[in-house]
């Protein structure tokens, strides 16, 4: 059986989950499951990660609900007129190991009373933790990690994506202890070969 799923989670909007998610399952020949997508439904990020992906074993599971309006997941549900329940959010079935990625960050609300956050403890689910360098990334690095900490979600680690910065990342590792899962470089263009030249850049 495969171990537990791991969950791709950023410390904000436009971190680089959906990259990292691509490599992981590149590299693992992951199964990949995103169970809300907000927006975007033409270009979702499930049809991102398929397209950037090479091999022939990952399989890629619809979601559990696909919003209208590229909004906070509450907001979009509302917009749509339905409620999101995290009753209908159910893993797939899957022998596979399974990636799956969440929509922005832990704090993001699904409906009135519950978060991504919560989302993930349902799921039983190891957090991979997708962090970027910019002023005030390492207060958001953190917080996350302590958020994460408080709810007794096991973190396999973190991933850096994107331009370097040697004093951040080295704070962030020695304040929280995590390990260093990789560093995803700064691409040009984000395509199969890119995939596949950052698999060899991230850890597991």
């Amino acid at each position: 059986m495969p171990d537990k799923p791991i969950f791709i989670t950023g410390i904000g909007t436009g971190i680089g989950k959906t990259i990292a998610s691509a490599i992981l399952v590149e590299k693992l020949k992951a199964d990949y499951w995103k169970p809300v997508q907000s927006g975007d439904l033409d270009q979702s990020d499930t049809i991102k990660v398929k397209s950037l992906t090479s091999n022939k074993k990952s399989v890629f599971h619809p979601e559990s609900y696909r919003l209208t309006q590229p909004f906070s997941p509450h907001k979009s549900a509302a917009i749509d007129g339905i409620t999101i329940n995290p009753e209908n959010i159910i893993t797939p079935k899957t022998n596979n190991s399974l990636i799956i990625e969440g929509a922005g960050g832990l704090m993001v609300p699904l409906n009135d009373q519950f978060l991504m956050i919560d989302l993930i403890k349902q799921l039983n689910a190891e957090v991979i933790l997708v962090s970027q360098n910019y002023l005030g990334s390492i207060n958001h690095t953190l917080l996350s990690i302590i958020a994460l900490k408080q709810y007794q979600i096991p973190v396999k680690g973190i991933i850096f994506n994107g331009p370097k910065d040697i004093y951040s990342k080295e704070y962030i590792l020695n304040y929280t202890g995590l390990a260093s899962l990789g560093h995803i470089p700064a691409y040009n263009i984000i395509d199969k070969k890119a995939i596949v030249d950052a698999a060899d850049y991230v850890f597991l």
